[in-house]
């Protein structure tokens, strides 16, 4: 099991799918990475050559990915609340902040399922 960005990457899958275990790379950055350093992205993790997973260990060095990036959102997120911005409220509320409507269809970011409201009770003579 070869591990890279602090992550044990899956034996079975091809390099190009296990390097998107990581926090912080997607599908364009693995083939961008896999490109640069001359690996094939047909391989399997279990088949990389010792020489691979420096190579790979050595491009990883120059992104910023897994805590540091995690450490990096999360400051950015607080910097938009302490400031008081649009977006900032909106964390702040636990809404969504990148323009999508919450009259409905906001049940992730706004924690969990519907809640009916009950009708109001007659009061009997």
């Amino acid at each position: 099991m070869a591990r890279l960005g602090g992550v044990d990457l899956p034996n079975n899958k091809r390099i190009e799918i296990a390097l998107r275990y990581i926090y912080g790379i997607g599908p364009s950055l693995s083939a961008k990475i896999l490109k640069n350093t001359g690996v094939k992205p047909e391989i399997r993790v279990k088949d990389l050559a010792e020489a691979d997973i420096v190579k790979l260990q050595q491009a990883l060095r120059d992104y910023v990915i897994e805590g540091d990036l995690r450490r990096k959102v999360t400051l950015d997120v607080k910097r938009l609340i302490e400031i008081g911005s649009y977006r900032g409220q909106r964390h702040r509320k636990g809404l969504p902040c990148r323009g999508q409507r919450s009259r409905t269809n906001a049940r992730t970011n706004r924690k969990g399922p519907k809640r009916t409201v009950a009708n109001k009770k007659v009061a009997t003579k």
